[in-house]
């Protein structure tokens, strides 16, 4: 990237994302300066653009092939059925049965990305006798990987690696059950589908939009700066519904969020909380 200082990057940063977000409505300005930049950096070496920074802001105002391009690479993806098995776990064995007394269940998977947490959890639901009675609600900001994760279709090369972390997550079934395989594509049984509502919905902008038992957001904290957190956990706290649990990722914390008093642990290692005010 064509610049002369750290602060000059920062503020040609900045500029960008202030004017993409006027002109498209895609909020990044709040998105941490180091993350941030580091994937600007990426999409214009793969893409060889060597205008710089004012450069690329000129070629995404112009071509909205380019700018859909770049949020599909900005905007991070990277997931897996089941991540983190103790996580699912806990879930299994910590929260469902807390939650097993109310006759409709909302969860809110912000920040699903291609859907695969989505379907964990649905899997899951089912196994412990719920999902007849729950809505998923799975949003992302990037409307090509919601289009995806709609159609329930995954790799079947990762199904094995997949299977591994179900059965640490306490599976109890076999996990080709959920499945049927197709033309090295796993397609997921329709009848989780039936209880997901995928939609858009952007953390930076977007607000509350229902009562939730339980929100998932993991590993999204962390792309974000300290301000846009403590926004985005508001939200989450406003969208909760009394004793309602939020689930974060590993790295991610509440420690400075203005709510921090508001959630008891329910597992400090797994990142689950518990709404209590």
């Amino acid at each position: 990237m064509m610049v002369e200082t750290l602060e000059n990057e920062k503020e040609s940063l900045a500029q960008m994302m202030a004017i993409l977000y006027r002109h498209y409505g895609f909020d990044f300005r709040n998105y941490a300066p180091s993350s941030a930049g580091r994937r600007v950096k990426y999409f214009m070496k793969t893409h060889q653009l060597e205008d710089g920074v004012s450069g690329l802001t000129k070629l995404l105002l112009s071509d909205e092939e380019v700018f859909a391009q770049f949020v599909q690479e900005f905007t991070v993806n990277v997931t897996e059925m089941f991540r983190d098995p103790k996580f699912f776990l806990s879930l299994r064995e910590n929260v469902l049965p807390r939650l097993a007394s109310y006759p409709l269940l909302k969860f809110w998977v912000a920040g699903c990305s291609t859907g695969e947490e989505v379907y964990s959890l649905a899997i899951m639901l089912k196994e412990e006798g719920l999902l007849d009675r729950s809505l998923i609600y799975a949003t992302d900001l990037n409307p090509k990987v919601i289009h995806n994760a709609k159609k329930g279709i995954f790799s079947l090369e990762l199904m094995r690696d997949y299977t591994a972390n179900y059965m640490a997550a306490g599976g109890k079934n076999a996990f080709s059950d959920y499945y049927i395989a197709k033309y090295g594509s796993a397609l997921f049984d329709k009848s989780l589908q039936k209880h997901m509502v995928f939609s858009t919905h952007n953390l930076a902008t977007d607000g509350s939009f229902n009562e939730f038992q339980m929100i998932m957001c993991r590993n999204v904290l962390i792309y974000f700066n300290q301000t846009l957190q403590n926004k985005v956990i508001k939200l989450f706290y406003e969208s909760l519904g009394n004793f309602g649990y939020l689930a974060l990722g590993s790295r991610e914390s509440l420690l400075f969020s203005d709510h921090r008093l508001d959630f008891r642990e329910t597992d400090r290692k797994q990142k689950i909380f518990k709404r209590i005010k």
